[in-house]
C-alpha cells in the first residue's frame, strides 16, 4: 500500500445523520476535506476508504458526511479514528512546503555546522510552526520560519538553521514554561510551510 499522510482525526459524531466533526491535522483543510475526496479511515490494515459526500466548516473544523456512515452509532464508532490520504493522491505541495514525514528524522545543524539534534515532530499551525528537535541537551523548539530554517533538504535528511542569539537556549526543555510561545495542546500538523 502507498505511504499515507494523516490529515485529521475524528473528534466526535455530529447530529443524527452520521456526520462527524474532524480535528484537522493539515494546513490545507479546504483541499483535503472537499466533496468527492477519498479518506482512509482508521488505522486498520487496510484502513477503510470513505468518500466525502458533504462537508461544511464550523470554527475551522470540517463536519463531514462520509459514504457508508449513515447513523449516529456509525459516526460514534469512528471517534478518535485517523483520517489519511495516499501520498500519491495528495498532489504536489506549493514550493517551500513540506509534509510532516519529510521533516521528521532530519538532522538539524546550525550555520556553523554544529549538530543541534534530530526532528522528532512539528507543532503548531502553519503560521507559527515549530520543529521539535531532540538534541544532546534535551528537546528544543525551533521556529519553522524561512529566516531561521535557511536550508531544508528532505532528500539529504538535513535542515540548516540560523537561529537568533539565545533562541536555542531559550527554547530548551525547562526554559519554555517562562519564555516560549510553545502551545503544548497544539495539534500536530502534517503539511508545513516555513513562515516569512
Amino acid at each position: 500500500m502507498d505511504d499515507v499522510v494523516i490529515v485529521g482525526r475524528v473528534a466526535r459524531a455530529h447530529g443524527n445523520r452520521g456526520q462527524v466533526i474532524v480535528n484537522p491535522e493539515t494546513d490545507f483543510a479546504e483541499e483535503r476535506f472537499a466533496v468527492g475526496e477519498v479518506l482512509l479511515v482508521g488505522a486498520g490494515d487496510p484502513p477503510s476508504p470513505r468518500t466525502i459526500r458533504e462537508v461544511r466548516f464550523h470554527q475551522g473544523r470540517p463536519i463531514l458526511a462520509l459514504d457508508g456512515i449513515e447513523t449516529t452509532d456509525d459516526a460514534e464508532a469512528l471517534a478518535g479514528a485517523e483520517l489519511s490520504i495516499k501520498v500519491s493522491s495528495a498532489g504536489s505541495l506549493p514550493e517551500g512546503t513540506y509534509r510532516h514525514q519529510d521533516l521528521v528524522g532530519c538532522e538539524v545543524r546550525d550555520t556553523r555546522d554544529t549538530v543541534l539534534g534530530r526532528v522528532t515532530g512539528v507543532e503548531g499551525p502553519m503560521e507559527r510552526s515549530n520543529l521539535v528537535v531532540e538534541g544532546a541537551r534535551g528537546e528544543v523548539l525551533i521556529p519553522l520560519a524561512a529566516h531561521i530554517c535557511v536550508s531544508i533538504d528532505p532528500a539529504a535528511r538535513l535542515i540548516v538553521v540560523d537561529p537568533p542569539e539565545g533562541l536555542v537556549e531559550l527554547n530548551e526543555t525547562g526554559h519554555r514554561d517562562d519564555f516560549s510561545a510553545h502551545d503544548p495542546g497544539a495539534a500536530r500538523r502534517r503539511d508545513r510551510r516555513p513562515g516569512d
